[in-house]
């Protein structure tokens, strides 16, 4: 990092969620955007917009470039391991966005060299650092508020442009609602029930080009506990969460952006909690992956790199229910 404490960020790929990074990064006051990189054109366009001097047009320069303290890839999914990986063997400590690869075997290779050489490296689940999930671990871990959590339902369903071009079904590209989507409630009922399904049942719509446009997940804790999801790039739907305990149930509306909830506890009225933020909500997970630098942490305990490879085997079982795998796996 700078002299001055700042953290100089380089984002791999100028897509839609490298905007949504670099325009949260502007919220913070101790990091600045130094270099950005991408392989088609967008560089250029990119740092005029976020006045980024260093615009490169191969991601080996990024990685070279001794400016750059930590690079966030926002690549399509397919192309996060090689990304990352790149990276790493440069030194360079990697947020990697979500789905943080294709699948577990591709994590463990990365997790192995990120630890090998003591390089940080963290999923950009960023969902995780907003500050109403912030607030929500507090309530349901720390002050068991619902007592004991009994079930989880989430669901995510975002209508796309449909076409083998839009990433989401292009199987090329690792689409498809699970990875793009369903990450998003099963990364949810992890941080939730703090430990792996003891079943996991399943089930999928393949689309014309190949990738699930429709599933849903249906996950049992080994003391009963559930949870069930959706996910689907073909329909719309209310991005609702539900957390319900012994002693009541929070809803949280749009819960993987959530500026809001809803606390229902037995035999009380309801409650609002509002915590807004600016921006994107994107800064918050740049925080904590500047403040992991700053305290020479290697990974965070928030989303830690053993729960990130949990939840990418979760998916591997699912996907292997429905006897699906991606060109490359083949």
């Amino acid at each position: 990092m700078s002299k001055k404490g700042v953290i100089r960020w380089g984002i791999l790929g100028c897509g839609s969620i490298a905007h949504e990074f670099a325009e949260g990064l502007n919220q913070i006051p101790n990091a600045e955007l130094e270099a950005v990189a991408s392989k088609s054109g967008k560089a250029e366009p990119f740092g005029r917009k976020f006045n980024v001097t260093n615009c490169y047009n191969n991601y080996k320069e990024l990685v070279n470039d001794s400016n750059v303290d930590i690079i966030y890839v926002a690549t399509t999914h397919n192309f996060h391991y090689e990304n990352t990986l790149l990276c790493l063997n440069h030194g360079k400590p990697v947020l990697s966005e979500k789905p943080f690869t294709i699948n577990a075997s591709q994590a463990e290779q990365l997790i192995n060299t990120a630890r090998k050489e003591k390089i940080f490296l963290m999923e950009g689940m960023w969902t995780r650092f907003i500050p109403c999930v912030v607030r929500l671990r507090e309530m349901i871990h720390h002050e068991r508020i619902l007592g004991e959590i009994r079930h989880f339902k989430g669901d995510f369903c975002v209508k796309m442009p449909y076409g083998n071009e839009h990433r989401a079904f292009n199987p090329k590209l690792a689409g498809g609602a699970l990875l793009d989507l369903g990450v998003y409630p099963i990364s949810f009922s992890s941080m939730i029930f703090k430990e792996l399904p003891q079943k996991i049942m399943s089930s999928a719509i393949l689309g014309e080009t190949g990738v699930d446009i429709f599933s849903s997940y249906f996950f049992e804790y080994k003391n009963g506990a559930t949870s069930m999801m959706t996910s689907s790039t073909k329909l719309i739907m209310p991005h609702d969460a539900f957390i319900v305990g012994t002693e009541g149930y929070m809803h949280i509306p749009a819960f993987t952006r959530p500026k809001k909830m809803f606390l229902n506890l037995n035999k009380q009225s309801k409650k609002t909690l509002e915590i807004p933020y600016e921006s994107t909500g994107f800064q918050f997970e740049a925080i904590e992956a500047g403040n992991c630098l700053k305290t020479e942490r290697t990974e965070s305990e928030i989303i830690p790199l053993d729960e990130t490879l949990e939840i990418m085997k979760t998916m591997d079982t699912i996907r292997s229910q429905w006897e699906f795998k991606y060109p490359e796996e083949k």
